[in-house]
């Protein structure tokens, strides 16, 4: 049974506790609690679990008898328990009320075929989960969820090297750290290339994340225990103060949520230069300040970030004086389930110093003329072909493609700093081309409507003409 298959049935569970009125996200970190307990056992690493909270403990039980264990287990793991055993349950509550339907879920987990889950990866098995519970519309965790194609992307692109720090400040399931590490894994034999030394710093310095959301950062630390990390993930708002110890990172990359702070406050960081009520600008801040000089980013933000006035403007500004900010990638239009967001990934390296790093930004327009993407025509890896080519090029001058295009300091500064640049003609509006502009001449619509006024009472004499004649 492949990996696919297993997600599959994991996931059709989710129908056994619909009279529990139970979410598809609280389905998912029920879920958590459940497999973190099956995958121990099968893993051999229960020995950091209780023996009355692990697997065969839950599986001796049935009815209400194992309802009232199941919540004891939550209920103990998150009190005592060590490490991400204790973060991962820590404030854990049931929502099954019904014991049959708990009974259901545990007797259907045991029974899938956990040696195939085992031999392709139950790292892949868990996100393989939390990808198809992106992508259930109702569930709302697509509105945020980057498409895996776009992290394989981002993080080819950045090309993370041992020893690196790495870090998401808004990492929620740990995506783009998770990919980094199999990056690195792919290139290594799975680390056995490197020195004991280097491999206990991959596990357990070279990922790291912080995460706002509760039930998220549980599954966070649910995927990088699956997939042998044991970086820190934060339980934290990065906009606090909790924010202000993430610095001196190699390499950030990230996805911040969309919107804008609650009824629009500032962040409380009191070491941003230009706080302001939205929250990207102020993920832009952080993330270009935490980077060590020569640290790269590449950074998932829409395109108000790229035109915003006022602060806006000044922290594009600060950017471009801090970091290099080398290529801007206009996204299609689609690819996140909230419809109509239209955003972009910057690329960026800190300076050695703070003035002047920006000489020119490369942009390149992935959105114009492009197929509509979604659900039914997701994005591939070819649609990237391109762009990828353009970016490593040598030359990046010598690229003949009309969609790549640089703009020097000077062109950016003379447009207020806007970033908002690099879109290519529309081929949907030509039909439009040949329709006067009445903002070029006004004079011009004002002979027009003249001379259409003097048909209009040429036709109306005639008509009465006719009319006369009829008459007689």
């Amino acid at each position: 049974m492949s990996t696919r298959e297993i997600v599959a049935k994991l996931w059709n569970l989710c129908h056994v506790l619909r009279d529990d009125g139970i979410t598809y996200h609280q389905y998912v970190t029920e879920l958590t609690y459940i497999l973190f307990l099956k995958m121990a056992k099968e893993t051999g690493t229960e020995q950091g679990i209780p023996a009355a909270c692990r697997w065969d403990a839950l599986t001796a039980e049935s009815g209400i008898t194992l309802k009232h264990r199941y919540k004891r287990i939550l209920a103990e793991l998150g009190e005592t328990g060590t490490g991400h055993v204790r973060e991962i349950y820590q404030g854990a509550v049931s929502s099954i009320d019904e014991p049959k339907n708990l009974e259901k879920i545990i007797s259907s987990i045991n029974a899938l075929d956990w040696y195939s889950a085992r031999e392709e990866g139950l790292g892949n098995l868990y996100e393989g989960l939390l990808e198809k519970n992106a992508g259930e519309k109702k569930s709302g965790a697509g509105q945020y969820f980057t498409p895996r194609v776009l992290i394989d992307v981002m993080v080819r692109l950045m090309d993370p090297r041992i020893g690196e720090r790495c870090n998401d400040p808004a990492c929620g399931t740990f995506g783009f750290m998770i990919a980094a590490d199999r990056y690195l894994k792919d290139q290594t034999d799975e680390y056995f290339d490197l020195s004991e030394d280097q491999r206990a710093f991959q596990k357990q310095e070279a990922f790291s994340g912080c995460e706002l959301v509760h039930d998220t950062h549980r599954l966070a630390l649910m995927n990088a225990m699956l997939h042998g990390i044991e970086g820190h993930i934060l339980l934290a708002d990065t906009l606090s103060t909790a924010g202000k110890a993430l610095k001196g990172y190699d390499l950030v990359l990230t996805n911040p949520p969309f919107g804008t702070k609650k009824g629009g406050e500032r962040a409380s960081r009191d070491d941003f230069a230009f706080p302001t009520g939205n929250k990207q600008l102020n993920f832009l801040q952080h993330i270009y300040r935490s980077l060590k000089p020569g640290g790269r980013a590449a950074v998932v933000l829409p395109d108000n970030v790229l035109f915003a006035d006022g602060d806006g403007a000044r922290i594009r500004a600060d950017l471009m004086d801090k970091c290099t900010l080398h290529t801007i990638l206009r996204l299609p239009t689609g690819i996140f389930y909230a419809q109509g967001v239209k955003t972009n990934v910057l690329f960026f390296a800190r300076g050695q110093g703070d003035r002047g790093n920006t000489r020119e930004v490369w942009f390149y327009d992935l959105r114009t003329n492009m197929p509509s993407f979604g659900k039914t025509n997701p994005l591939r890896p070819e649609h990237f072909a391109a762009f990828e080519a353009a970016y490593a090029a040598a030359d990046r001058r010598a690229v003949t493609d009309e969609r790549w295009r640089a703009f020097s300091r000077e062109d950016i500064a003379a447009r207020g700093d806007s970033l908002d640049l690099g879109l290519i003609r529309d081929d949907a509006l030509t039909a439009y081309d040949d329709l006067p502009d009445p903002a070029d001449s006004a004079e011009e619509c004002l002979a027009l409507l003249e001379e259409a006024a003097d048909l209009l009472r040429g036709v109306a004499r005639e008509l009465r003409g006719l009319d006369r004649k009829e008459a007689e």
